[in-house]
């Protein structure tokens, strides 16, 4: 969004005071999307959206657990600020706040006035305006659809996490009310983001007691990140409200699956016409297509730090758990990394399966289209498509399989990171190398029960 001016500012003062609605809460994604902001009185908003709401840029560097990690421009640089700027054409009512609005906002340096180089936001934004470059193509842009699943939780003191699966029962995959929703989570949390306009479409239980699967609608990239955002935002607060906790965490519980975070992307040019569709192609595919999917393949050693970003996103992987464990593609096959569903036309899409529902949606959708851009300048042909069950690991390549190797595989690929941003690279980095030090410095429950009673 261009800067409002003040007569734009103030007509949205004056809409905001009519529809009672007296605060504006401020929010923006840290490096792992969770949702940082302010509350900001209404009257007050003009000074918001002309100075910005300063903000310690170490906000970036912070641990879930409250730490600041050391990553260059932060501690070392006296924790100086930033500025988040509300971008009101993202401005949407609050259904469960009465008087609340809620927007996103945009960190700049308050020097500079650039946007901050750790901003999810602003890597999505600079991958994007790179895509004419890239695509040989000023016309094409990318269309993206998120679809995320993730668990709910009751309070349970006798568990180790304090935590157990809501609801509880199993077998219940593909369902839709009572049986496996006794209390009507699902229900609620439909209508809510309705309500919130976010394009939420259908959900449904999904494999595991607890676990749900709520789907958005496909837009431009920087909006399906948007609405990405603002769902597992509200979902967490919403469950708040029900006493419970809403996880997306990769894989929460033992002897369960894990969540995924899975993404369709297709391009589309200048006319709106689907430039992967290709009757004539092998599988109904443009040779567009194939170079995309050759790009994501090719990155996609780069691509699983950014769509598994935790070292719990590893144990999600592995044979037989319908989560990707191989670098591999296919048509219409859902044990494949890469999936092409059986649309055609207007619907002809990839199905990116490797991201996990801890990925961050800024940083998920900007290292997807990065790799697809990648695929449509090198022209890389993917090998032919997966049939059958695919967790033969002599078939294709395998992914990395721990955070470590995929950060060093990160880092290695110079023409992802040139796309993403140097400045954010290495912010990400640090940070995510640094949680990686931190686990392995941790005891878990699992070591006490293998080696404290009989060592």
């Amino acid at each position: 969004m261009s800067e409002a001016s003040a007569p734009d500012i103030a007509g949205t003062v004056e809409a905001l005071r009519a529809n009672h609605t007296d605060v504006v809460r401020v929010v923006y994604p840290d490096l792992i999307g969770a949702d940082r902001g302010r509350d900001v009185l209404v009257g007050h908003l003009p000074s918001a959206c002309g100075h910005g709401l300063s903000f310690c840029r170490a906000v970036y560097h912070t641990t879930p657990r409250g730490d600041v990690v050391p990553v260059a421009g932060g501690l070392d640089a006296g924790l100086p600020d930033v500025c988040v700027h509300p971008d009101l054409d993202t401005l949407k009512p609050l259904p469960w706040e009465p008087g609340v609005a809620w927007c996103l906002g945009d960190t700049r340096d308050p020097l500079t006035g650039l946007p901050a180089p750790e901003s999810p936001r602003a890597v999505l934004r600079r991958v994007l305006a790179r895509t004419g470059e890239y695509a040989g193509d000023d016309g094409l842009s990318p269309v993206v659809g998120p679809e995320l699943e993730y668990f709910l939780c009751d309070t349970s003191p006798g568990a180790a996490s304090g935590w157990t699966p809501y609801g509880g029962a199993t077998g219940n995959v593909y369902s839709a009310g009572r049986r496996g929703d006794p209390d009507g989570h699902l229900l609620r949390t439909l209508r809510q983001l309705d309500s919130l306009g976010i394009g939420a479409i259908a959900g449904n239980h999904e494999f595991d007691g607890g676990q749900f699967e709520i789907n958005l609608h496909h837009s431009d990239a920087l909006d399906a990140a948007d609405r990405a955002f603002f769902f597992k935002a509200a979902v967490k607060e919403t469950a708040r409200h029900e006493g419970r906790l809403a996880t997306f965490m990769a894989k929460p519980f033992n002897g369960l699956g894990g969540s995924g975070f899975h993404v369709h992307l297709s391009l589309v040019d200048g006319d709106g016409r689907n430039v992967f569709d290709d009757p004539q192609g092998e599988g109904g595919l443009a040779a567009t297509a194939r170079h995309a999917i050759g790009g994501v393949l090719r990155h996609a050693p780069a691509l699983a730090a950014l769509l598994n970003p935790t070292v719990n996103s590893y144990k999600r992987f592995g044979p037989d758990t319908l989560a990707p464990w191989l670098i591999d593609w296919g048509l219409d096959n859902r044990s494949a990394m890469v999936r092409i569903p059986p649309e055609r036309g207007a619907g002809t899409r990839l199905e990116l399966r490797l991201g996990d529902a801890s990925a961050n949606p800024y940083l998920l959708v900007a290292g997807t289209v990065a790799a697809v851009l990648l695929g449509l300048r090198d022209k890389p042909e993917p090998p032919a498509p997966l049939e059958g069950y695919g967790y033969d690991e002599t078939s294709a390549p395998r992914l990395p399989g721990t955070l470590a190797e995929a950060l060093d595989a990160l880092e290695a690929d110079e023409a992802l990171t040139g796309l993403l941003g140097d400045g954010f690279t290495r912010a990400f980095l640090t940070y995510k190398r640094n949680e990686i030090e931190r686990y392995q410095h941790a005891v878990t429950d699992w070591e006490f029960g293998e080696y404290a009673f009989l060592i």
